[in-house]
């Protein structure tokens, strides 16, 4: 007869209590309709990177704010390229509340994050791309100018390049220059690129 595991009881459960958790038990209390089973288990599957594909398909449908939140934060120490991959996924979704936390997250994986920050500051949906650079702003990543650069220089779309001018304004420095004044050039229209890039160059020019 084949033994059927019993999702985790936590009441009274001792901490650290995901010591001695097993992953297939904490897979399990992710179902459970307490929110503070579900938040404890996914706090827990923090020491299983194996778990990250059950983590992030938990996020996607997790409705409580505290165990999103948990996930999240196992998500991050997590830090692998998949963990990634489904904060990425979050940017995409019409949750304000859960993209704003992704970016935040992201935010907090510069080593992780790197290697897809062309794909996502080139993407198809301008919002991704201003979401993209609104990660640079907390991540600390010596090639953050760089990118906010190479974005005044080539996006078409004129409020991802006022999302990374106004960044530039607290990150750039005189390598930032001279795109930013060609960005001047390219939308000679639009008063907040004006405003925006002549803030930046002033800020440049008294550091």
């Amino acid at each position: 007869m084949a033994i059927i595991k019993r999702p985790l009881s936590l009441p009274d459960m001792p901490e650290p209590w995901t010591a001695t958790a097993d992953r297939a038990d904490l897979c399990a209390t992710l179902s459970e309709p307490a929110p503070a089973a579900r938040r404890w288990a996914a706090r827990g599957l923090a020491a299983f990177p194996e778990a990250t594909a059950t983590l992030v398909a938990h996020l996607m449908q997790e409705t409580d704010a505290s165990v999103r939140e948990a996930v999240l934060t196992s998500l991050t120490e997590i830090g692998n390229g998949e963990a990634v991959s489904g904060l990425v996924q979050c940017l995409r979704s019409e949750d304000v509340a859960l993209r704003n936390a992704a970016i935040d997250a992201m935010g907090h994986l510069p080593d992780a994050v790197a290697p897809v920050m062309a794909d996502l500051l080139t993407d198809a949906d301008p919002d991704v791309r201003i979401f993209s650079v609104n990660i640079l702003q907390s991540l600390r990543h010596p090639a953050v100018e760089q990118w906010l650069i190479g974005v005044i220089r080539h996006d078409s779309h004129v409020n991802v390049c006022a999302t990374a001018v106004d960044l530039l304004t607290e990150v750039g420095s005189p390598a930032a220059r001279e795109a930013l004044e060609a960005l001047r050039l390219r939308f000679p229209g639009e008063p907040y690129i004006d405003f925006a890039t002549g803030l930046a160059l002033k800020r440049i020019a008294e550091a």
